[in-house]
């Protein structure tokens, strides 16, 4: 492996992991309490969440974009938690955004799909509100693997967002994907199917992780 395609899957592993830590850490909450909690307005949050699972990546990136923008209103206040255009902290951002409603919409889903007398039996026990949600999540734990393996699928092939925040700045926010398109666009067909099949790679592996645990699930 060169150098070059070693740098673009390092930093394609770098945003798209540190972006489906975020998603992973907010959207698994996030989905539990939709999957447990009945609430005034939960049906138009839960309608947000399925609009966000199909929401075109690109247009994510759009919004991004005009977010972290000079044009942008916000920039005035010099906000520290907003980060630079061109960088791999912007990339992070439009990728937790996409990987968000993912991870919470099938946590929910693998939330709400455990047995309803488990939370019973375990509040009848003298469980605490936090015993019972880590509870019901173990039991759910397969569809949440699923959840981040679906955010982590999500984000790992997008190229429309990272392209308009990242730039495809070739050292600096070039990822697996923004390269394959550059490479082709060139004619460097033999780079573009190199760094198409470390993708196909990634993806593959992360199927065979969540397989591998799903069985271990269903002997246990």
């Amino acid at each position: 492996m060169s150098n070059e395609l070693l740098e673009i899957v390092l930093l394609s592993l770098r945003v798209s992991g540190v972006a489906l830590l975020i998603s992973s850490l907010t959207g698994i909450p996030v989905g539990a309490f939709l999957g447990l909690r009945r609430f005034t307005g939960r049906r138009l949050l839960v309608a947000l969440m399925y609009t966000g699972m199909g929401f075109p990546p690109v247009v994510i990136g759009l919004f991004v974009y005009l977010l972290l923008s000079n044009s942008n209103p916000l920039s005035r206040l010099d906000l520290p938690f907003l980060p630079a255009l061109f960088t791999p902290e912007a990339m992070i951002l439009a990728q937790s955004i996409i990987a968000f409603p993912l991870v919470a919409g099938f946590s929910m889903a693998a939330v709400m799909a455990v047995d309803p007398q488990v939370r019973l039996q375990v509040r009848s026990l003298g469980a605490t509100e936090r015993q019972t949600v880590l509870a019901i999540l173990s039991e759910a734990r397969l569809g949440v693997l699923v959840s981040v393996i679906a955010g982590f699928g999500g984000i790992i092939s997008e190229v429309g967002a990272v392209m308009l925040v990242g730039g495809n700045i070739a050292g600096r926010t070039r990822v697996l994907t923004t390269a394959i398109v550059l490479e082709t666009r060139k004619g460097n067909f033999e780079m573009a199917l190199a760094l198409g099949f470390v993708l196909l790679g990634l993806a593959f592996i992360a199927n065979l992780v969540m397989l591998r645990l799903q069985g271990r699930s269903i002997e246990e």
